[in-house]
């Protein structure tokens, strides 16, 4: 033996990843704080060596393609790896799929977004996840396609395998809307619907995305005659034939290595049309909504995993005589990493809470979720990847060594930022929706100054933010600006009215007063960092 092994951090394993004060303190204010008890059991599992095991291997073993068998038959297949059934049937056991459309308890979507932020042990498998929750207000659009299907989607049992779909004790869905020439432009889609004699349609044509492409239903858009239209497409026939729909390829992807993204041909496939025709958009919209609120779960969920491995990290390594947490340099740049964490947390929440409400039909929460979702899904969704960087660096060299787990969350950490909509369309996506519904801007600005009064720097942003918006001429330049400006003032309200006085007040001196550097780790010396940082550190027993 040369050397005695030393300072070496322990595993960040046997804690509690819902031992989260901001997502706790929201999951009580957003009306969930009876589903605490199934957050916390749910965030026990998720900080296990098991739980942590799975991830690892779904994504050192990714899916893989079989189009025919040793016969020669086509049979279009992806297989998956043991561990990505584990995380699978974890996440629907628990409801993160469809659950919250089978509950008439208010609060049930806020204890679904609770526990899929807290389930963060993969991200791949949060995608089939995802479009399955999404799917059942579209599907709803057409009541005799939900009353078939819905009780299915929402039924907690993961029954994995290609058979028909009213045959089995549970299912998942997927969409498969972007093209090869079109990407975000749906309306540039070729794909033909053509209708036929039992009411169903015969569909020709390709998909360029099409995730998760083992799952039981697919949400597609097609022409008809009438102009683009949602349909529903299974990959099983009622008889058990599959229905052609043809894998090409998977998707060699920079991250997200677990989850099977594939090119696909439909070849004559059987579709069934979902809403009017020539008004697909419209009928897919409420799907995006919510995979867009998921996208902001996910960015929020990626912070605090990168947040508390960093904390971690500097809590047990030593340099330089001291423990890295209590040197003043890396005490200040966790804490900047924990107030980005703790306000995308604390704004997903509210989003949760609003689509919660939303859904049992309160008109105000929608306007205001119309547009607070999508300036929220720009913008805690472009902040991970450099929040994801910086944690990475908090554990030096160690942190760029794939066995740090690190590596793989960096690599997560772009999609949610494409997924749904680029910085551009979500960007300007508010801009139309300001355009068309002034409702929604009148909802979003009632929100945020429920905070006003509370900080001068808060009052001189909301009104710095209204100054920005009558300059038309200059406006769709200016939109990633003002997106920025409305996410920011946003974040901060909520913070002001709810968080921990420590982080809201360093976030509105850094984020909207602009006593703040162009790098993380550049708070001033008047922020109290103590309590910043011990909520930031994981609680091991």
């Amino acid at each position: 033996m040369t050397h005695e092994v030393f300072n070496q951090v322990p595993p960040l394993v046997d804690h509690d990843a819902a031992d989260d004060p901001a997502l706790l303190a929201a999951l009580d204010r957003e009306g969930a704080g009876w589903a605490a008890p199934e957050v916390h059991e749910l965030g026990r599992l998720a900080g296990t060596h098991q739980a942590q095991e799975w991830g690892r291997l779904a994504n050192e073993h990714p899916p893989v393609l079989h189009t025919h068998d040793r016969y020669g038959h086509r049979v279009d297949e992806v297989e998956f790896h043991p561990a990505w059934h584990e995380l699978m049937t974890v996440a629907v056991t628990n409801g993160l799929h469809g659950g919250p459309w089978a509950s008439s308890r208010p609060g049930a979507h806020v204890a679904r977004a609770a526990k899929f932020y807290t389930w963060r042990v993969d991200a791949g498998h949060g995608c089939p996840i995802s479009m399955t929750y999404a799917a059942v207000p579209a599907l709803r659009t057409s009541p005799d396609l939900a009353a078939r299907y819905e009780p299915l989607l929402t039924a907690p049992s993961y029954d994995f395998g290609l058979r028909a779909p009213l045959t089995k004790s549970g299912l998942l869905a997927g969409m498969s809307m972007t093209e090869k020439q079109g990407g975000s432009d749906v309306r540039a889609n070729t794909t033909r619907a053509t209708p036929s004699a039992d009411g169903t349609y015969t569909l020709v044509g390709h998909k360029w995305f099409t995730s998760a492409p083992m799952c039981d239903l697919f949400l597609t858009l097609a022409q008809t005659a009438n102009g683009l239209t949602c349909f529903l497409v299974p990959r099983v026939l009622p008889d058990g034939t599959l229905n052609p729909l043809r894998l090409m390829r998977l998707k060699d992807k920079l991250g997200n290595h677990s989850n099977a993204s594939s090119e696909i041909e439909y070849e004559n496939a059987v579709a069934y049309r979902v809403g009017e025709e020539g008004r697909g958009v419209r009928t897919i919209i409420e799907m995006v909504n919510m995979t867009r609120l998921d996208c902001v779960i996910g960015a929020a969920a990626g912070m605090r995993q990168g947040l508390i491995m960093a904390a971690h990290h500097a809590a047990h390594r030593k340099a330089f005589g001291a423990y890295l947490i209590d040197q003043p340099l890396m005490r200040n740049v966790l804490a900047d990493l924990a107030i980005e964490s703790e306000a995308a947390t604390t704004v997903m929440m509210r989003l949760a809470g609003a689509t919660d409400r939303s859904v049992r039909g309160d008109a105000g929460e929608t306007a205001f979720k119309r547009l607070a979702l999508a300036v929220t899904k720009y913008w805690v969704c472009k902040r991970w990847p450099a929040h994801a960087a910086e944690a990475l660096e908090c554990l030096g060299g160690n942190g760029y060594v794939e066995e740090s787990g690190m590596p793989r969350l960096f690599r997560e950490s772009p999609l949610n930022g494409i997924w749904e909509g680029s910085g551009n369309v979500a960007a300007l996506d508010v801009l139309r929706a300001m355009a068309k519904e002034p409702q929604v801007v009148e909802a979003f600005f009632t929100e945020i100054e429920q905070a006003s009064g509370a900080n001068p720097h808060f009052d001189q942003a909301v009104q710095d933010l209204k100054n920005s918006l009558t300059d038309f001429d200059t406006i769709q330049l200016r939109a990633r600006r003002i997106v920025e400006r409305m996410a920011l003032t946003f974040q901060a309200s909520l913070l002001v009215r709810h968080g921990h006085p420590a982080i809201s007040d360093a976030f509105v001196a850094t984020r909207l007063g602009g006593d703040w550097g162009h790098a993380y780790g550049t708070l001033p010396s008047s922020v109290d960092l103590a309590p910043i940082i011990d909520r930031a550190t994981p609680k091991i027993p």
